[in-house]
């Protein structure tokens, strides 16, 4: 294993973060606070609890992950993608590095980027909605796990764009919509059953449904299967990536 390789890729990536603060950081922030302003503190004080919970409180895990995976996918996929455009890609390709040390460094550096600012926006929700962590370790586990599989996602999207518009094709018209039809605002046992059906189809809620799990013990889905879709998508993404590097699937031509 090439440390040094992982650790130059890494280092690079970060350091374009602390270049883009305002971008990266600073504007995700913004906006998830607005959503805990309007929907936490506002309209939060006139709804009914949910599964013993207030709903300013209920409605954190989800508004962490729409931030989670929103910023996982954007930040890996921009940073494969930029190389590919700049043409600076085939020197890493052609320099002594594994497929397996790009990824690593590439989606390592996505998934730390993306942990800062749930950490973030868990330390900024406090200000606004009181709410508790009943069970830390699987919290954090949740958090490292989507962060990972999300930016592999996001790694295939950066390698499959063509252009800018398909970058923001997959984030913005699908994963944000998916996240919002999750369950971040409602409990999906709220829903008709055939509704509740269709929501099933949904990758998204399972995520949710065991980070709430996480901070509350209380989940729509055993947490046992979250955890095992939120594993099986992590396996499609490996594949795939492993698929791409071994064709050269937009890499070589």
């Amino acid at each position: 294993m090439n440390l040094h390789a992982i650790g130059a890729i890494y280092r690079f990536e970060m350091s374009r973060t602390w270049r883009t603060l305002l971008q990266s950081i600073v504007s995700p922030v913004l906006s998830t606070t607005l959503y805990f302003v309007v929907f936490g503190a506002a309209m939060g004080a006139h709804m009914r609890m949910i599964d013993g919970v207030a709903y300013g409180a209920f409605i954190v895990p989800g508004l962490v992950m729409l931030s989670l995976l929103t910023q996982s996918i954007m930040n890996a996929s921009f940073g494969i993608y930029f190389p590919k455009f700049l043409g600076t890609i085939y020197e890493v390709l052609s320099a002594p590095v594994s497929p397996l040390e790009i990824v690593i460094g590439y989606v390592g550096a996505a998934a730390s980027k993306s942990l800062m600012l749930g950490l973030i926006i868990l330390a900024t929700a406090r200000l606004f909605v009181p709410f508790g962590i009943a069970h830390p370790l699987p919290m954090a586990a949740f958090l490292v796990l989507t962060a990972v599989t999300f930016s592999l996602f996001g790694f295939i999207i950066g390698i499959w764009a063509d252009n800018f518009e398909k970058l923001n094709l997959v984030p913005m018209l699908i994963v944000t919509p998916l996240t919002f039809l999750g369950g971040s605002f409602y409990s999906i046992g709220m829903l008709p059953p055939a509704w509740r059906t269709v929501t099933l189809f949904n990758p998204v809620v399972y995520l949710i449904s065991g980070f709430r799990w996480s901070f509350y013990g209380i989940s729509e889905i055993a947490v046992g299967i979250s955890l095992g879709m939120t594993l099986l998508f992590m396996a499609l993404c490996l594949a795939t990536i492993w698929w791409i590097f071994k064709t050269g699937y937009r890499l070589k031509r």
